[in-house]
């Protein structure tokens, strides 16, 4: 039986949140459901990417971080227009806009999904608190997260289940024979040991840490390269630190790119330096494509890597730590990192592939409308979500 799913979400930029929708989007429809995404920011890459897809995507074109009513007003007609079965919001922000949404008309199921255990500031934290009653299922992505919001009692235990960030590890093994290669002579790489970092240069990300711990790398072993793949509001800074470090011919900016894959190929290991996380998509992806990994061990970073077995796992903000780890990964024989690789790329197949994180958000979805016995809508004729949108943002279907 398909369903009309509304993915609401606080932005559709470059974010590992934004990512895994997507790609949830993705395989949902793959399935024959009825797919609609609604980002409460203007668009951004994966947001364009999404549209490429096919996949229906709009924007409340609300400013980041201030509220806006007029957004809300469009979002409702939206509703009104698609009669969606199932809302499920994503990042905080949207998580509140889609309780408002519910106190402003009926939302047949609503299911709303953390993605980070640092969210927000105590006035974030309760509104949710406030809000919890208008929502009827939340997930979280790691064990980490669930334990602080629990914890915390910002969200009740039986209203709160962990469904982690799902991947398609197929993508990240089937890069074409000779990318490697090709891609190493592109970069000027020859048979330099090679990390690689990608990441939104943020806050969260403390690429301080990593450029400061690769320094110590790179005095005992000064031929290392560590590529950072991303952008961000804190690259000029990034860039300043690289350079007051004196590492300006070893660290690489390739800013944003679309053949991560191919990348990951390239490179000898993934390194990752972040202060917070929830369950970092780029973790998965790394796992899933063979590398060993050296990572704080922040958030849902421990239930990707298993220290000491896929990678190692260091103490966030201390680049000592990720020196002396980093340079472990690098003594081992090339044999040896790619048992460790391969034990990451299994773990992460089994656990953490989309097809098996979509059952479950399927068998969610199924489970509340069933509880609440909600028939799902007859839709009638299937018309271009395009066209229903545009109905309902015209003076007529506004009045509907």
């Amino acid at each position: 039986m398909t369903l009309r799913v509304l993915f609401l979400s606080t932005s559709m930029g470059m974010g590992g949140a934004d990512q895994q929708l997507l790609s949830a989007a993705r395989e949902l429809r793959s399935r024959g459901h009825e797919i609609l995404i609604v980002s409460l920011t203007p668009l951004g890459p994966m947001g364009v990417e999404a549209r490429s897809l096919g996949i229906p995507t709009e924007s409340l074109e609300m400013r980041r971080g201030i509220p806006d009513p007029r957004g809300l007003l469009r979002l409702v007609r939206m509703v009104r227009a698609w009669r969606p079965d199932v809302v499920h919001s994503h990042m905080v922000h949207a998580n509140l806009m889609a309780r408002a949404l519910r106190v402003t008309l009926p939302v047949q199921v609503l299911v709303s999904t953390i993605h980070s255990p640092n969210e927000g500031g105590p006035l974030l934290m309760a509104a949710y608190r406030l809000t919890n009653a208008l929502v009827d299922h939340m997930t979280i992505v790691s064990e980490a997260a669930f334990d602080r919001f629990v914890e915390g009692r910002i969200i009740p235990r039986e209203l709160l289940t962990v469904v982690p960030n799902g991947v398609d590890s197929v993508a990240f093994q089937s890069v074409a024979a000779g990318a490697r290669e090709s891609l190493r002579t592109g970069l000027d790489l020859k048979r330099r040991f090679v990390w690689l970092a990608v990441g939104r240069f943020e806050a969260a990300k403390d690429y301080a840490t990593m450029l400061r711990g690769f320094a110590k790398v790179r005095e005992q072993d000064p031929g290392t390269v560590l590529l950072l793949v991303g952008r961000g509001s804190l690259q000029e800074e990034t860039e300043a630190t690289t350079r007051a470090l004196g590492l300006d011919d070893t660290v690489k900016f390739l800013g944003v790119r679309r053949d991560v894959p191919e990348l990951m190929s390239a490179a000898d290991g993934y390194v990752m330096s972040s202060a917070w996380e929830g369950l970092p998509m780029v973790l998965l992806e790394a796992a899933a494509a063979g590398l060993p990994i050296v990572t704080t061990a922040v958030g849902g970073s421990r239930e990707i890597v298993y220290d000491e077995e896929s990678g190692f796992l260091v103490p966030a903000r201390d680049p000592d730590a990720l020196a002396v780890a980093m340079l472990r990964l690098m003594r081992l024989s090339d044999a040896q990192r790619r048992e460790m690789g391969e034990r990451g790329r299994e773990h992460v197949r089994d656990r953490y592939g989309l097809p098996r994180v979509a059952d479950r958000w399927e068998a969610l979805y199924y489970e509340i409308l069933a509880r609440k016995g909600v028939p799902l809508a007859s839709h009638g004729p299937t018309r271009p979500a395009a066209a229903q949108l545009e109905d309902a943002e015209s003076p007529a279907g506004g009045q509907r």
